[in-house]
């Protein structure tokens, strides 16, 4: 943990430059900030001083950071957690929201904003809606993330449902989706 006295946040980030930045910048916005750059870290960290505030990135190595949603909830109901990715998806954001997330940014993101999403507590019904509808890339790489949503984050059994390829499903997931 900082040394601040403010409420406690937990950032959990496998990328560290970017979990060094944004702690600083959280800091600086009054936060008591606990690193973590996995999931069983994170874990660990919240049992030990279970936080106000969370900042998850939803794909790291081993489990996903969807997976700390409903664990984090157990140890206090009361917690916000901003979940951030650089790979986006509808499929993702409802999940997210569903388990019990305060609020969903792609990245890039600044601490000003992830700071303002701790503070959403309902829908926009002024958000901009689309003019033009998604391309076919993307509507793919939001069907595959629904589908592996579905099963739980299983290439393999992804793969099969899909009838297609192991690797070909993971060169898919490696990639940034289209926008």
């Amino acid at each position: 943990m900082s040394t601040s006295s403010g409420p406690t946040l937990l950032l959990v980030d496998d990328d560290r430059t970017f979990c060094d930045v944004m702690q600083r910048a959280l800091i600086r916005r009054g936060f008591r900030v606990a690193l973590a750059h996995g999931v069983s870290e994170a874990l660990d960290c919240a049992r030990s001083d279970p936080p106000s505030y969370a900042v998850i990135d939803l794909r790291m190595p081993g489990d996903s950071g969807l997976s700390l949603i409903p664990a984090l909830r157990a140890l206090s109901e009361r917690v916000r957690i901003v979940v951030l990715t650089g790979y986006a998806s509808v499929a993702t954001a409802v999940e997210a929201i569903k388990l019990g997330a305060t609020y969903y940014l792609a990245k890039p993101v600044n601490a000003d904003e992830v700071v303002a999403a701790f503070g959403r507590d309902s829908g926009n019904p002024h958000a901009a809606v689309a003019v033009r509808p998604l391309s076919v890339e993307r509507l793919e790489w939001e069907h595959i993330q629904r589908v592996l949503a579905e099963h739980d984050g299983n290439i393999s059994s992804t793969a099969r449902s899909l009838n297609m390829h192991r690797r070909t499903l993971q060169r898919k997931l490696a990639k940034r989706p289209a926008r």
